[in-house]
């Protein structure tokens, strides 16, 4: 059976470096068995590929693509606080935040980009609770943001 790290790379990505925070808080806290991710935003390399509003300046097919960024980016904090992904007993809960346009309803489509990368990377372990909200603004003009929480061994 194939690891995380494994199946991360079979689907052609790779981890990215973690995220240095851009306010005054932590990428994860660990509390016994379980790893909270702070908020995560789709960043490559320390850029946002795009901004703005889903419904506007983004469509909702490339805001999914931007939740699976920051998925990837929650990924390689909860690496970076555990160790090796082997370790995650389960993803319990994600949190998905999407600035959008006061018509658009389609947050939790958007916010599939996130959890369906999270069920190819950690299969039955990677299907989880979830929250899809639709806001006003996200930080740096972000489209998305991810957060989650995951139990470890």
């Amino acid at each position: 059976m194939a690891t995380p790290e494994e199946r991360i790379a079979e689907l052609g990505l790779t981890l990215p470096e973690v995220a240095a925070p851009v306010a005054s808080y932590t990428p994860t806290v660990r509390s016994g068995a379980h790893v909270y991710v702070s908020g995560q935003l789709p960043f490559v390399e320390g850029e946002l590929p795009a901004t703005g509003k889903v419904g506007a300046e983004v469509t909702p097919e490339a805001a999914r693509d931007l939740a699976a960024l920051c998925a990837l980016n929650a990924i390689a904090a909860v690496r970076a606080e555990v160790g090796e992904l082997s370790d995650v007993v389960r993803i319990v809960k994600v949190g998905g935040f999407v600035a959008s346009t006061p018509d658009f309803t389609g947050q939790p489509g958007v916010i599939n980009g996130a959890s369906d990368l999270l069920a190819r990377v950690f299969g039955d372990a990677g299907v989880h609770a979830r929250a899809a909200v639709g806001v006003a603004a996200l930080p740096l003009d972000s489209p998305v943001e991810v957060d989650m929480i995951v139990e470890v061994r």
